[in-house]
């Protein structure tokens, strides 16, 4: 895998995917990740930025480097921003789910003025395809629609690991969220994707991301196979 120069310090890209697979339980907790020069080989850097990147996981208390035993994966959650609870995915990888993420497409669209989209972000946005897979099937099926200014040849040298550090490496802080769920007929095209049989019923959730200030700055829309694996939602004791 590729890392480029031109978007940060490569030690920092690579920690964050590292970080990426170890949420997704690609490293599962209780082993350990590649060794150094392995992934000195795939990411062909140094073994002083391999060993940066590392060495942030550690001291954010994803990872414990022990001499002579390796790497380990001692915690594999986060802080979710959305909520108080744990993200969706931080539970099926504490339950043993292996999860991927795959971009299957980025490209900018122009909106015509009838749309609601026209409407959230004027004549043009940018479009992000996305699918999740769980244990190895496809799961989950994500089309984001963000209000970000990039020409087509801009779009063309996206590379996306983490969808919302993307945003924030464009300067596009989210701060609310509102989420609605339905019961809704897959579009042939999402069916293909998730390899469902023609007018299948899934849940579907859209959600509106929100700046400080309040304006819609990514619209997206998900289709869950649901009978692969139910949506999950937790609560703390301060909620009612």
């Amino acid at each position: 895998m590729n890392v480029k120069r031109k978007k940060g310090p490569l030690y920092l890209q690579i920690k964050e995917i590292l970080k990426d697979r170890i949420l997704h339980g690609v490293y599962s907790i209780h082993t350990n990740i590649p060794s150094e020069p392995q992934l000195e080989e795939e990411f062909n850097v140094s073994k002083i930025t391999i060993r940066n990147a590392i060495k942030e996981l550690v001291q954010e208390g994803y990872l414990e480097k022990k001499s002579g035993k390796g790497t380990r994966v001692i915690a594999n959650v986060s802080i979710a921003k959305l909520s108080k609870g744990k993200r969706f995915t931080e539970l099926l990888v504490e339950d043993g789910h292996h999860i991927t993420k795959k971009i299957l497409s980025i490209k900018r669209l122009e909106l015509v003025q009838d749309s609601e989209l026209y409407s959230l972000f004027g004549d043009h946005c940018i479009q992000i395809e996305r699918l999740y897979i769980l244990d190895n099937e496809p799961y989950i099926h994500f089309t984001h629609y963000i209000l970000l200014d990039m020409s087509e040849a801009d779009v063309e040298d996206v590379n996306i690991g983490s969808l919302y550090r993307f945003l924030e490496e464009k300067n596009i802080r989210l701060e609310s969220f509102r989420d609605e769920f339905a019961v809704s007929i897959a579009s042939s095209h999402v069916s293909e994707r998730l390899n469902l049989e023609k007018d299948t019923a899934v849940l579907k959730r859209i959600r509106r991301s929100s700046d400080d200030e309040g304006n819609v700055v990514e619209y997206s829309e998900g289709y869950y196979n649901t009978t692969k694996q139910n949506y999950i939602v937790t609560y703390n004791d301060s909620m009612q």
